[in-house]
């Protein structure tokens, strides 16, 4: 039997289900390792500006430990905010025979890939991209060179989400035969549902309270509300827009939620919703007929996997990890150039010659296209890799 050994930060709802299928191939063991220990409860995720708490169950179906955590500030925000001073030795007593680790950019998943250098294969998982490349200075990019180098040379494999991220493990002297694709996924069962219908009548039972016709397309957006998903740009593509038979729903918190809402003040074409928590995310997408999202810089962007899940065509910006994987042109959505809000508007305006029931067809494709895009797939790498 293989012994895993998973190093991350803390749970979240993309990871779960992964780790609890993979709990249940015969021919391996895992464990996970919860590096934040204070995430045990609930984590302070500055982006939405709130304590979160998932209200879905992260830590069934699989073997985990949450690891003291002795960082004055903790959190998965900067490098010493995970601090494990008996990681190493708790990791030993399992005695792995591949350590899987969640990014290198924290004290102690950096020791993890010194202390078991030759004596457990490490294999890597990260989700970086040189999309935002131009707007880094020389000297960032020289010292990331060098820190970069010596991660990927303690590494037996890095395990690349898409494009983009090959693309960036490459520049950094990951050789090709080092790479296995393991795609960022989503759990499909809980987006597509056992019974879309009925899902997708609530979703139009919710428009309705929520004052949105059914007539109407309704472009959305589903995150928080900070200044690198780009919102404000969004808003001001939309308002160029005319016509009464659109609208824009923006669901989240944030940062920047007052200025947002200045910004869409007059506009009666624009609802806010606040957060919602997972369970509700089926619904959510099903609130609108196209998704959008705008980023200034994302590394992939997992709700296009789930708006596609849901049936629902996007559009996203260039800076968005995904795009050049995901997003077929009039297919399965449109990609517009970051910050280009003539551009943006094109593709809102493409959306709206569509019309409602050619969306649905871009829906459909959609779905039918992330269907690859899986945990099966996630196994299939590792079986690869381990030849079992």
């Amino acid at each position: 039997m293989i012994r895993l050994a998973i190093i991350t930060t803390h749970p979240i709802q993309y990871n779960a289900p992964f780790f609890k299928l993979l709990g249940q191939q015969p021919e391996w063991q895992i464990k996970v390792y919860y590096t934040w220990g204070q995430s045990q409860e609930q984590v302070f995720d500055p982006g939405f500006g709130k304590e979160i708490k998932w209200d879905l169950p992260l830590l069934e179906g699989y073997d985990y430990e949450f690891v003291p955590n002795i960082a004055s500030k903790p959190g998965s925000h900067h490098f010493f905010g995970i601090n494990n001073p008996s990681l190493s030795t708790i990791v030993k007593s399992f005695n792995p025979d591949y350590i899987l680790i969640y990014g290198w950019n924290f004290v102690s998943h950096l020791k993890i890939l010194q202390f078991y250098q030759g004596s457990a294969k490490l294999l890597f998982r990260g989700d970086s991209v040189l999309l935002n490349e131009n707007n880094t200075s020389p000297l960032k990019k020289i010292i990331r060179q060098v820190i970069l180098k010596w991660v990927y040379r303690r590494i037996e494999y890095a395990l690349y989400v898409g494009s983009a991220n090959r693309a960036y493990y490459e520049r950094f002297g990951v050789n090709r035969s080092r790479l296995v694709f393991m795609p960022h996924a989503i759990d499909h069962l809980r987006f597509r549902t056992n019974d879309p219908l009925a899902i997708e009548a609530s979703a139009m039972l919710w428009r309705q309270k929520l004052g949105l016709p059914l007539e109407k397309l309704v472009f959305l957006f589903a995150g928080k509300f900070e200044k690198i998903k780009n919102v404000a740009l969004l808003i001001h593509a939309f308002r160029q827009l005319k016509g009464t038979h659109i609208q824009l729903l923006l669901i989240g918190n944030g940062s920047e939620e007052t200025y947002l809402k200045q910004l869409a003040e007059g506009d009666d074409r624009i609802n806010f919703l606040g957060f919602q928590n997972q369970s509700k995310m089926p619904e959510v997408y099903r609130l609108g007929d196209v998704l959008i999202l705008p980023s200034l810089s994302e590394t992939w962007g997992l709700c296009i996997n789930e708006a596609f899940a849901c049936s629902r065509p996007a559009i996203v910006s260039s800076k968005v990890g995904c795009a050049m994987d995901l997003i077929q042109p009039g297919d399965t959505g449109w990609v517009f150039d970051c910050n280009d809000v003539q551009m943006l508007r094109f593709c809102m305006e493409s959306a709206i010659e569509k019309g409602k029931s050619g969306l649905q067809n871009m829906g459909k494709n959609a779905q039918e296209f992330i269907r690859k895009w899986s945990y099966s797939a996630g196994v299939a790498a590792f079986k690869q890799i381990t030849g079992n």
